[in-house]
């Protein structure tokens, strides 16, 4: 099956394509103003040229649901469903940080946590087994301080994500290291999303919204007295 992968939840605005198990283009950039709004639909057709396929070769379209930030998802979500509805195929939704563990399972940690920042001292988090990749504590909105992840303080961590910054300035874990280079990336929806695509494990597009975990907190103004 031919699958459009769709992930903005982060900083990083990534597109890739895939058919069956196999990444046939991967369209991605990294940017601190988050792009997606101006960068999504353009990386779209790099994509689907860079594969030599058009959206009507698509079979489903795959999104990575948060959660994020609120705006990179409600975009993604947007483009995602109305690729559905004109398209008439199914949508397929995977937990963006299950994106951010794929490259380092199976070696030589015993957990990996994916960390995603949500702003002051608290992340978006979950803890994963680092060999099989099995979900030992659900998705939270965590606030850090000296006492996180104790219970975790005998075994080796690797914490992931651009929430693993100001997480290595606070945790007392001397076997955790830490990595703050890692974005959630569209190629790595792939096999969770072909496992979905299989069990015809589809999202009701009419009803779906991202996994936002907050809601939105936007920047209230100041009414002038003037």
């Amino acid at each position: 099956m031919k699958i459009l992968h769709i992930e903005t939840s982060s900083r990083n605005c990534s597109v890739a394509i895939s058919d069956g198990a196999d990444l046939l283009c991967l369209c991605e950039e990294v940017s601190e103003n988050y792009k997606q709004s101006e960068s999504l639909h353009t990386y779209v057709e790099w994509a689907l040229e860079g594969a030599n396929l058009t959206l009507k070769d698509m079979d489903a379209i795959s999104l990575g649901k948060g959660p994020g930030s609120y705006t990179g998802l409600r975009i993604g979500a947007s483009s995602a469903k109305g690729f559905c509805y004109g398209l008439h195929i199914p949508l397929i939704a995977v937990n963006s940080l299950l994106t951010m563990i794929e490259p380092f399972l199976d070696g030589e940690y015993d957990l990996v946590i994916p960390m995603v920042d949500a702003r002051r001292m608290e992340v978006y988090c979950a803890v994963y087994n680092g060999k099989t990749g099995e979900l030992i504590k659900d998705t939270e909105a965590k606030v850090l301080d000296e006492h996180s992840f104790q219970e975790y303080a005998d075994q080796k961590i690797l914490f992931v994500g651009d929430g693993a910054k100001k997480s290595k300035e606070i945790l007392q874990l001397p076997k955790a290291e830490f990595n703050d280079t890692v974005f959630p990336s569209a190629k790595y929806l792939i096999r969770h999303s072909v496992a979905k695509y299989n069990a015809k494990d589809f999202e009701d597009v009419a009803y779906f919204d991202p996994f936002y975990l907050k809601d939105f907190q936007g920047v209230k103004k100041i009414k002038s007295e003037d």
